[in-house]
């Protein structure tokens, strides 16, 4: 790596750390809910949600959890990784790179005045390759009630 290159990355890195959250509605691909439940509630019926859909809860990545070990504090960041074998392993035996994007996630989180939201790729940003709108659309209104 050149100075050059390293100098670059160095500076994108600040900008993308130190500009506030930039979400452009439409272009994003995510769909944001409210939910009238707590953090851990709205996890465990999302989690109800997408089983209930047959599908598969494969783990939770507890971000505040893991930013606690190494003496930070956060505000609670839950992403619940979830898929369907049955439909994502055909898909990524045709084309392997979607593996990248799959199995679908969720995101359960905590804004600063202590709301709780749900957040979650639309169907229509993975491209319909894996994810059935309606079931997932569903399963994630479910989880938030709104």
């Amino acid at each position: 790596m050149t100075l050059r290159n390293g100098l670059f990355g160095l500076g994108l890195a600040i900008v993308l750390v130190s500009v506030p959250q930039i979400s452009l509605p439409g272009e994003s691909g995510l769909i944001t809910k409210p939910s009238k439940y707590s953090v851990q509630e709205t996890i465990k019926r999302f989690e109800a949600a997408v089983t209930a859909k047959g599908w598969v809860v494969f783990t939770e990545v507890d971000h505040a959890a893991a930013a606690a070990k190494f003496g930070l504090e956060m505000r609670p960041r839950t992403v619940v990784v979830f898929g369907n074998p049955k439909i994502g392993t055909p898909a990524m035996q045709k084309a392997p790179t979607l593996a990248i994007d799959v199995p679908a996630k969720a995101l359960v989180w905590q804004d600063d005045q202590g709301k709780v939201w749900l957040t979650y790729n639309s169907a229509e940003y993975l491209g319909g390759l894996y994810l059935s709108p309606p079931r997932t659309h569903d399963a994630c209104r479910r989880a938030s009630d709104r």
